[in-house]
């Protein structure tokens, strides 16, 4: 088995704890995730099967999407409400409008705080062991990107709200609830999160454990992968012929005189053999003058 499994994630479930659960239902430990989410949100999580693992880490599509429930006037040290509530505020009066009024602020190039409660490593500690021990320490912010923000529910009464978000990779969106709450001057906890879409792969492609478990009981798991050349289909691809494509297996450089016809201006090429099909990444080397491979993500050639 060699593909992109995409789970929906339930909520109470680390990544890693979907990875363990996986290896049960498919009696195999060749397993990878892409995307981290935390415990409190569900949604997509594309899950890298077999030689696939390989591709965890250069997906050259990082957008993600998500829908972010939020609450005015509480600020917590999680920034969302399953942490413990530091300050209460009176978010009377604060209205739909005054929120959409500061949402552009969150959009384009942003520069953002990562919260003491995340994975992030700082002297080679993870900041959310840091943040267990009572410990803050100095983070540095980050530029990430936020594509769109839009507010598709608000209630003046309860102060709760629904935002859906398009971003690259790297934004938390609880960071983007607690400062807009700041904006605000009342503050902003996360209630809920759940990611629709990820590499290019959307929530409507996304299989439940208990769907994944009734395949393995039929046989019928194969019918779970996605072929892992499916989030590459945004590259260029380059077709290598029978003679090219067994030189390219044995990692003989190839001479980019070959490929004119079919170079572009790009820099990664999803590269497909004759007759094998998907190999797998390349790079072009111009020092070298040569197609570099970057990731074999096929299975090994049975002899």
């Amino acid at each position: 088995m060699n593909g992109i499994i995409c789970i929906d994630k339930p909520q109470g479930f680390t990544s890693f704890d979907v990875i363990g659960k996986l290896r049960g239902i498919l009696k195999m430990r060749r397993l990878g995730h892409s995307g981290t989410l935390d415990p409190m949100a569900t949604g997509v999580l594309p899950v890298f099967v077999g030689f696939a693992t390989k591709a965890c880490g250069i997906l050259p599509d990082d957008r993600k999407a998500y829908v972010a429930d939020f609450r005015l006037g509480q600020v917590s040290d999680t920034l969302d409400s399953t942490g413990t509530i530091l300050e209460e505020h009176d978010a009377t009066g604060i209205t739909e409008a005054q929120v959409q009024q500061a949402l552009p602020q969150f959009v384009g190039d942003i520069m953002q705080i990562p919260p003491m409660y995340s994975a992030v490593s700082v002297n080679g500690k993870r900041l959310y062991e840091l943040a267990r021990q009572g410990k803050t320490v100095e983070r540095k912010a980050r530029q990430v990107h936020v594509d769109s923000i839009t507010l598709t529910a608000f209630d003046e009464q309860t102060h709760e709200g629904t935002l859906e978000i398009h971003c690259g990779t790297g934004v938390y969106v609880r960071t983007i609830l607690h400062d807009l709450g700041q904006i605000l001057g009342c503050g902003a906890v996360m209630t809920g999160l759940r990611r629709t879409m990820s590499g290019g792969l959307p929530i409507e492609k996304c299989l439940t454990f208990a769907e994944i478990q009734t395949l393995a009981e039929e046989g019928r798991l194969s019918e779970a992968l996605i072929p892992i050349e499916e989030v590459f289909a945004s590259l260029p691809r380059l077709v290598l012929n029978e003679k090219q494509t067994l030189h390219y297996r044995n990692g003989v450089k190839l001479g980019l005189s070959q490929f004119k016809r079919q170079l572009t201006d790009a820099q990664q090429y999803a590269v497909y053999g004759t007759p094998d099909g998907f190999l797998g990444t390349a790079v072009i080397d111009t020092e070298q003058d040569c197609l570099r491979v970057e990731r074999n993500l096929c299975a090994p050639k049975e002899q």
